[in-house]
């Protein structure tokens, strides 16, 4: 498998309703640096934080 963004072998893949989508090492670590700065990955720790409480 390819990964989605470029020619590099995917060394990742993830799976939702029959579609498959792999990414290389790079884009990988592209995106969780993406994600770990967003907005909604806050707002789910928030969460998360509220629920341990309880």
């Amino acid at each position: 498998m390819k990964c989605h963004y470029c020619d590099q072998e995917a060394a990742y893949a993830a799976e939702k309703d029959g579609i498959k989508v792999g990414l290389c090492e790079r884009h990988f670590r592209q995106r969780v640096e993406e994600l770990a700065d967003s907005e909604e990955l806050a707002a789910l720790r928030e969460q998360i934080d509220i629920d341990r409480t309880e």
